[in-house]
């Protein structure tokens, strides 16, 4: 992995995430080697699943890895009893779920002591916080993002990931996928923008954009090939979900020749969230 420089006027700054950290081992050895042999700079943690145990030790044996939390509140496993069936599972429908948040309002302290939960057992791991963003983007949630606010100070929260991605470069870059390209732009794009005035007056970090929403796992060697040379000036972030086994296809790009070649070749500064 190239090591991050200081930060200068004009410099394309790239932080590479590798969601779903401990989801598996087969997710975290391929978030291992992308970051031993490749691009991969940093990663985000499902403190609930059954590789976080693995994921922490492998975690801080590559203290050059930024490690940040993979808030899941859908699609995985939660810390409490209250918002998730007998098993501890998280409902399965995003849309679903996501209106169940903004309309039942008695739901919201569960949320709360949720969210709480999942920092103590980030902080409990020992590791530093690098950053915080949400498994499907759920952070983003007007619901979850206004408790994430409100109680920024006692979470430590201080890095975030402001998920919005270029819909002109996307279409530029790769093809199909138009609906779900196309939609996402506009929902993220729309949270993202009443995002920005919390953040700053919290002082809460954040890259311009994020590239990755619109590739619906598709973050292979040629889209990376074909975005590095369109980056722009200042830091954004790359996120994939490589693994050994379902995401094989992100792994390798992340471990491409031909990809650190590219990010030598353009000069662009590899960083994590705790560089900005």
């Amino acid at each position: 992995m190239a090591a991050a420089f200081a930060h200068r006027p004009g410099a394309r700054r790239l932080i590479v995430n590798a969601d779903d950290f401990g989801l598996s081992s087969s997710v975290n050895e391929a978030v291992v080697r992308a970051h031993r042999e490749g691009v991969l700079t940093s990663a985000s943690l499902m403190v609930n699943e059954p590789g976080a145990d693995e994921a922490v030790k492998l975690a801080k044996q590559n203290p050059r890895l930024g490690v940040g939390l993979h808030l899941t509140l859908l699609l995985g496993h939660s810390a409490l009893p209250g918002l998730v069936n007998v098993r501890g599972e998280f409902a399965s429908h995003p849309a679903r779920t996501g209106w169940d948040y903004f309309f039942q309002r008695r739901l919201r302290p569960q949320l709360r002591a949720e969210i709480h939960a999942q920092f103590a057992k980030f902080r409990a791991t020992g590791l530093r916080l690098d950053h915080v963003n949400g498994h499907l983007h759920l952070h983003l949630h007007p619901v979850v993002f206004r408790i994430l606010m409100e109680d920024s100070e006692p979470l430590g929260l201080r890095r975030l990931r402001l998920t919005r991605d270029w819909l002109s470069r996307s279409l530029k870059m790769s093809r199909g996928h138009w609906w779900y390209r196309v939609s996402h732009a506009a929902i993220y794009g729309w949270l993202s923008r009443r995002a920005r005035a919390p953040l700053r007056l919290r002082g809460i970090q954040h890259t311009q954009v994020t590239f990755g929403l619109l590739q619906t796992a598709r973050v292979d060697e040629a889209y990376i090939l074909s975005l590095l040379p369109e980056l722009p000036a200042g830091d954004s972030e790359l996120y994939s979900h490589p693994s050994v086994d379902n995401f094989r296809h992100e792994f390798a790009a992340l471990i491409s020749p031909r990809v650190r070649q590219l990010v030598q070749q353009l000069g662009i500064e590899l960083i994590r969230y705790q560089d900005l």
